[in-house]
């Protein structure tokens, strides 16, 4: 039976749906100032885009967000009440700003729901995690999740998929060693698999083989419904072996968050290793000079370790490791 399990570490919170020791969902949550989606928060609208229909509103903490339509009344300069629908999302060069619609000047604010919280609603139960238990994450495959999440490629038996982010659509090419009827079946339920443990959302593009007959695009399709869970829509698969596919958005995909900020991924996944590191005595990290100085800069992680693992952290910067490939030891092992 499936279950949540949870854990609320240094810098991020992670989640990861589980059954017969597989991970099918995971999300991360980091520790931001940023509005979560469902948030009820108070705005001025700064800035008008299209008069009447879009503009820009600042809400609390400076976060700008893109607000559509504009409130009927609602002149620049004027303060009012906005949701959140879809968080901030990372993109190469410049972040894709939240989305936000205009609420009832005395709708009562709200923080919007935490992982914990979503989680909690799915009606799967949640099992959360201390650092001295058992890894049950890395158990189901977490540490590679990261990497596939990171890297955009996913294998299955006779196949590979590659996902590649864009500002338009996420893309997922298949390619493989199978005939291509069945490479274009495995490849649409791999795809599934994909969209679900990834948290991808938003408009996705599925390159399939191409195949001649309508009974074998009509069995792909099926192939990718029958491992990709409700709410979505999508199109047929066209004569070029395309499929397009749409998911509500709301919340930052794992290769938009991990592909986003490979920096800030590598460190809080270090914390992440030094908390369960075994031994006694001060705990070095050493990872690569941008790790390290990402570590220095926030004192309030490194002091939460140095508080749940009880001894001193160092930092060492090593110039030749590769940004993932940081390391820890302790002083007595």
């Amino acid at each position: 039976m499936a279950e949540w399990l949870y854990e609320c570490g240094i810098g991020e919170a992670r989640a990861a749906l589980v059954e017969n020791d597989t991970i099918l969902e995971a999300y991360i949550e980091r520790d931001s100032a940023k509005a979560r989606a469902g948030a009820i928060v108070r705005g001025r609208l700064t800035r008008l885009l299209i008069p009447g229909r879009r503009g820009l509103v600042t809400i609390e903490g400076g976060e700008e967000a893109l607000l559509e339509p504009i409130p009927a009344g609602v002149t620049e300069g004027a303060l009012l009440s906005v949701e959140i629908l879809r968080e901030c999302i990372p993109e190469p060069g410049r972040a894709k700003l939240a989305k936000a619609r205009g609420v009832p000047a005395d709708t009562p604010l709200v923080m919007g729901p935490t992982l914990h919280e979503r989680i909690s609603q799915t009606g799967h139960a949640v099992r959360t995690l201390s650092p001295t238990d058992p890894d049950l994450l890395e158990a189901a495959g977490w540490g590679e999740l990261l990497e596939e999440a990171t890297c955009g490629e996913m294998p299955f038996i006779g196949g590979n998929l590659r996902l590649s982010l864009t500002p338009a659509m996420a893309l997922i090419d298949i390619d493989g060693t199978l005939p291509p009827d069945q490479l274009a079946i495995a490849g649409a339920a791999a795809a599934g698999r994909m969209i679900r443990r990834f948290g991808l959302a938003g408009s996705i593009g599925i390159d399939l083989p191409t195949v001649q007959g309508k009974a074998e695009r009509i069995a792909a399709a099926e192939a990718l419904d029958a491992t990709l869970p409700q709410p979505f829509e999508r199109t047929a698969v066209n004569g070029f072996g395309f499929l397009q596919v749409v998911r509500r958005r709301t919340h930052v995909a794992l290769p938009e968050l991990l592909q986003g900020d490979r920096t800030q991924a590598a460190a809080v996944a270090l914390l992440r290793q030094a908390e369960r590191t075994r031994g006694h005595g001060a705990r070095t990290l050493a990872a690569a000079s941008a790790v390290i100085a990402l570590l220095e800069s926030r004192a309030d992680w490194v002091d939460a370790l140095e508080k749940r693992i009880g001894a001193r952290l160092v930092l060492r910067a090593e110039a030749s490791l590769a940004i993932s490939a940081g390391h820890v030891s302790s002083e007595h092992p």
